[in-house]
C-alpha cells in the first residue's frame, strides 16, 4: 500500500518539471544568450525553486521519501508495480544519502513520477489538476 498522497507525489513532479526547463549555469560570463539570442534559464543551488523542491522533500517522514522514492522506481521499470512493497523495502534501505539530493539528480524525474502513479493505477494528470 502506497503511504504518501499521490497529489504529493505530483507536487515533487510539478516542481521536478519547473527545475528541468532550466539549464544548468554557464560558465563564463558572455554566454548567457542561447543560439538564438534569448535568455537561457539557469538553474542555481539558491533558485526559488530548487529550495522549494529539497524543502518539500526534506518535510516528507521517512516512509513518505521510501515511497516517493519507490514510485519513481516503478516509473523507471526498476520494480513493477506488483513490487511496490519491495521497492519501498528497497528505498528504506538504501537511505543513506539525502533523498532530495539524490531525486534531484535523477533525469527526467517528473515522467517517472507520473509513469510509477499511472502503473499503481493513479492518475497523475488528476493529481496535477487538483494541486492548479
Amino acid at each position: 500500500m502506497l503511504e504518501i498522497s499521490p497529489s504529493k507525489v505530483a507536487y515533487v513532479a510539478i516542481l521536478a518539471r519547473e527545475i528541468d526547463v532550466k539549464v544548468a549555469p554557464w560558465d563564463s560570463e558572455g554566454d548567457d544568450q542561447d543560439s538564438d539570442g534569448g535568455a537561457v534559464l539557469e538553474a542555481h543551488a539558491d533558485d526559488p525553486v530548487i529550495l522549494q523542491f529539497k524543502e518539500f522533500i526534506d518535510g516528507l517522514n521517512e516512509d513518505e521519501q521510501a515511497n516517493l522514492v519507490a514510485v519513481m522506481w516503478i516509473g523507471r521499470d526498476t520494480f513493477t508495480a506488483d513490487d511496490l512493497e519491495e521497492a519501498i523495502d528497497t528505498a528504506r534501505a538504501e537511505s543513506i544519502n539525502n533523498t532530495g539530493d539524490y531525486l534531484m539528480g535523477v533525469p527526467l524525474l517528473a515522467d517517472y513520477l507520473e509513469s510509477g502513479l499511472e502503473a499503481l493505477g493513479i492518475d497523475p494528470e488528476e493529481e496535477e489538476d487538483d494541486l492548479y
